[in-house]
């Protein structure tokens, strides 16, 4: 094999050569062959896509002394200077490194010189978009009216960035991401020409993986071939990626359609034990979502899936509703990892999420049909004797200070139908009673939030009030540290405070584990922090 890196080696030398980008290079030659070149371009584009590439073969096209208003010959001397970079008249310009208007001075100086030995002096100025506002506009009055014999190539991946005075003076050329397909069609004849032995899909994967870029699909073929050899199977490439290609994705989504919150989460932690990257099982799972959406919508002719992978997907499709798909995507399309990517937090919270909203969907009919069953207010003939569990309201509201800063909740608020209790229950039983018909009665716009989640998510009870503050028992540390953040703590005290009546403010503490509870049992007592 030759030491040069593929992507040069293998880089386009002729417009045909160029990989899927048709409408310019058939553009570029038809004004070729008429003889109406412009003196500026402007080629924009995703980078690996050929916007250098095809700029040096123009530059070569309009220099060709064999004929000059076709492809180039690669043949002639002109030609093959251009190719080895060592042509004085074809002058290449990263913009990154020369940013200054002082820089372009110098060129506007130089572009009066005629050329050397080709016909034209060709500028090819590379990621255009980094030359700063006074070097753009210094290069705008060259740029419109540049001497004949000269042409310039402009280069960038940011097209937004370019002033539109640039853009009004170019003709512009946009550059699009390569297909999958034409991608892997390039690298079969590179491995068939370098003697590389590999299977389709492997190379289907690799040019998936490219996202469009010809010049990344090459370099990963290249370090692949310097690892592994000339030899490269299905597993060396998810190896080299980073991709997992585990089949608890699959596992996972069927626990989700199928509302399985203790298998899910089961799941989840048995991908974490074994040390799988979090952040590329969650993109991984995403993608499966949006197979299995593209195939509840009847629109999966774009996945370029195996016979057994389309039969599952449609058999998965088939007993899911589209919402809980949708909901299912949304959730873990949203993910965002923390710093801390071993987490599995997030994973976890999204599942139970998805399959608990998925379930008061369910029961939101009944639930709604049960209300209007419940009557307005109760009218006894007889004044009956005060409940125990109502409680007058409040002129003023006074709390510990030494527990919130902020000021109590002021916003009017209604009472939750509850179920019926015993004579004499007090306010924390009704509480844990209707602990679950609380949440499924929160305020709209709480539904989702990650404290609605943690509240469902059974790691949290309650456990007393005194004083209109409500203490929260979590098993968990990490569910407690989530609703102690001031979002969240404010969005549960908003729904407690809905369902009890009256302005409360919550107190998060751990769950007693057996230590404690000894401990407590011999006169040991909790202390708060202050």
């Amino acid at each position: 094999m030759s030491p040069q890196v593929f992507y040069r080696k293998w880089r386009p030398q002729t417009l045909a050569d160029v990989v899927g980008q048709e409408p310019t290079t058939q553009t570029l030659l038809n004004a070729l062959r008429q003889g109406r070149v412009s003196h500026a371009y402007l080629f924009c584009g995703p980078r690996g896509t050929g916007k250098t590439s095809t700029a040096r073969i123009l530059a070569k096209a309009v220099n060709c002394l064999t004929s000059g208003k076709d492809e180039p010959c690669n043949t002639c001397a002109m030609c093959q200077a251009i190719t080895e970079a060592r042509a004085l008249d074809v002058i290449e310009i990263d913009a990154a490194s020369n940013t200054g208007v002082e820089d372009i001075r110098d060129l506007r100086e130089k572009v009066n010189y005629a050329p050397n030995q080709a016909c034209y002096k060709v500028y090819i100025i590379d990621e255009v978009h980094m030359l700063s506002n006074s070097a753009s506009n210094a290069l705008l009055k060259t740029l419109e009216e540049p001497p004949p014999h000269i042409i310039f190539i402009l280069a960038t991946t940011e097209l937004h960035k370019i002033l539109p005075t640039i853009l009004s003076r170019c003709q512009r050329f946009d550059f699009r991401r390569l297909s999958t397909t034409d991608i892997a069609t390039k690298l079969t004849h590179i491995c068939q020409t370098e003697g590389i032995h590999i299977e389709p899909k492997t190379l289907h994967l690799i040019a998936k993986s490219a996202t469009g870029s010809l010049r990344d699909a090459e370099n990963i073929l290249e370090q692949l071939t310097t690892y592994y050899g000339t030899e490269i199977s299905f597993p060396h490439v998810q190896a080299i990626l980073g991709i997992t290609g585990d089949s608890r994705t699959r596992e996972l989504v069927k626990h989700i359609t199928n509302n399985n919150v203790s298998a899910g989460l089961t799941t989840i932690n048995s991908v974490n034990s074994d040390g799988l990257d979090l952040r590329q099982f969650n993109r991984e799972l995403v993608e499966y979502l949006r197979a299995l959406l593209l195939i509840k919508t009847s629109t999966g002719e774009s996945l370029d899936l195996t016979t057994e992978d389309l039969t599952e997907l449609e058999a998965l499709a088939f007993g899911t509703s589209l919402e809980q798909i949708l909901r299912a995507t949304k959730l873990f399309g949203q993910l965002q990892f923390s710093l801390d990517s071993y987490s599995t937090l997030p994973l976890e919270l999204a599942l139970l999420d998805c399959i608990l909203s998925t379930e008061e969907a369910k029961k939101a009919p009944a639930i709604q049909a049960e209300a209007e069953f419940i009557p307005p207010a109760n009218k006894p003939t007889t004044p009956p004797k005060k409940p125990a569990i109502t409680k007058p309201e409040p002129a003023a509201v006074t709390f510990e200070p030494n527990l919130q800063t902020e000021s109590p909740p002021t916003t009017p608020v209604t009472a939750a139908p509850i179920v019926s209790l015993p004579q004499g229950s007090t306010e924390i039983e009704r509480l844990r009673l209707n602990w679950k018909l609380m949440i499924e009665q929160s305020p709209l716009d709480t539904k989702k939030t990650h404290a609605i989640a943690i509240l469902r998510s059974g790691g949290v009870k309650p456990t007393t009030i005194e004083n209109d503050i409500v203490s929260l028992a979590f098993k968990h540390p990490a569910l407690k540290e989530q609703i102690e953040k001031i979002e969240n703590q404010r969005v549960t005290e908003r729904i407690i405070s809905t369902f009890l009546g009256h302005p409360c403010r919550v107190r998060c503490t751990l769950e007693n584990n057996h230590l404690v509870k000894a401990a407590l049992k011999v006169g040991a007592q909790i202390m708060e922090e202050k």
